[in-house]
């Protein structure tokens, strides 16, 4: 079906509108499925389609979320009035996105590290996925933090991968937000983090000259600078905050519209509690970008175990994911507090 046409400029920019951020919800049916028999629910596409569809169809979640980032599978399903499931979150004034790599695979010559591919294909895939009411796209490339890792090679290899795939969302109208993750996962401390982030950060920016991207065009979703989970000692909030937005104000150019950030791997409290403080911070130093969120579990865990696949406990599910969603918008505006998740 043909749809109006935007400019990645004008998605870029209404996807970070104040007071607004990202739903993920692009997880592959393999990794839902792990999810899934945490919990015990059956993982079906029906299964999966119908925890998506809660999800989308939430009262009230349109006030904090301005797009949802699908899976292929999802994009391609419909909801179970025979809604196509792009034009149910277009009805709620939610922009569509998908994934649209292909997964991480070994890199050649470096040892414990990946590659994200999927740019075979990739231009016909995106006017494709243009058609169906698709907005932006995401692609994420990760690093982890070890002995000689992230390395050079990784660095210059996903990075490179990444400006190929916005360039091609930009010729096709789309929004790339391109996703940048040094992991969690690991004991390194917060300055670890920092360099590893910088580095990587400088090299993307530099690689989406090469290709010619836009970047009033694009959004850097990316991780917080943040100690490692099984760290020694961990930074706090403020730390944290500090070593994020110095590290962004180094490396993000003023011309990107917002950086969006990922829970990756933090708690659902750390995840709200470290946005706030790093929105505190870049208000108070005027960075020149929005700065918002992406968040996958920090939004969908709560929602994911209250529904635990019963359809009777569909609107419990439904008004947890609206609270979370209105915590980590205020928490996007610096002005969360506890006593939000009652409200």
């Amino acid at each position: 079906m043909a749809q109006q046409q935007h400019s990645a400029q004008e998605t870029a920019q209404a996807l970070v509108a104040s007071p607004k951020g990202l739903l993920a919800v692009d997880e592959t049916p393999r990794t839902l499925t792990s999810r899934f028999d945490a919990l015990g629910i059956e993982s079906t596409a029906e299964s999966r389609r119908d925890y998506r569809e809660l999800l989308f169809r939430a009262a009230g979640i349109d006030a904090h979320i301005s797009g949802a980032i699908l899976n292929d599978e999802t994009l391609r399903q419909q909801a179970a009035d025979s809604t196509p499931i792009a034009q149910v979150l277009i009805q709620r004034g939610i922009m569509p996105g998908v994934k649209v790599d292909t997964g991480i695979h070994p890199l050649a010559a470096a040892p414990n590290e990946g590659i994200t591919e999927g740019l075979d294909g990739l231009r016909p895939r995106l006017n494709e996925y243009r058609e169906m009411g698709v907005r932006f796209c995401k692609w994420r490339a990760v690093y982890t933090i070890g002995p000689g890792t992230p390395s050079r090679t990784s660095i210059a290899a996903n990075n490179h991968a990444l400006a190929r795939y916005a360039a091609l969302c930009q010729e096709t109208g789309l929004a790339p937000v391109v996703e940048s993750e040094v992991l969690l996962d690991g004991n390194h401390s917060i300055e670890q983090c920092y360099h590893a982030t910088e580095t990587v950060l400088l090299d993307l920016f530099s690689q989406c000259a090469l290709q010619r991207v836009l970047p009033e065009g694009l959004l850097l979703k990316v991780n917080m600078v943040i100690s490692g989970k099984d760290a020694p000692q961990r930074a706090g909030a403020q730390e944290v905050a500090d070593r994020t937005v110095t590290c962004l104000r180094r490396t993000v150019p003023a011309a990107v519209p917002g950086v969006v950030f990922l829970s990756g791997g933090q708690s659902d409290d750390e995840a709200v509690v470290n946005l706030n403080t790093i929105c505190g911070l870049a208000a108070s130093v005027g960075v020149p970008w929005q700065v918002s969120f992406s968040y996958a579990r920090a939004l969908q865990g709560a929602p994911m175990r209250a529904w635990a696949g019963k359809p009777e406990n569909t609107t419990l599910a439904q008004e947890t994911l609206r609270r979370r969603a209105l915590v980590t918008s205020a928490a996007r505006q610096a002005q969360y507090r506890p006593e939000l998740a009652a409200e």
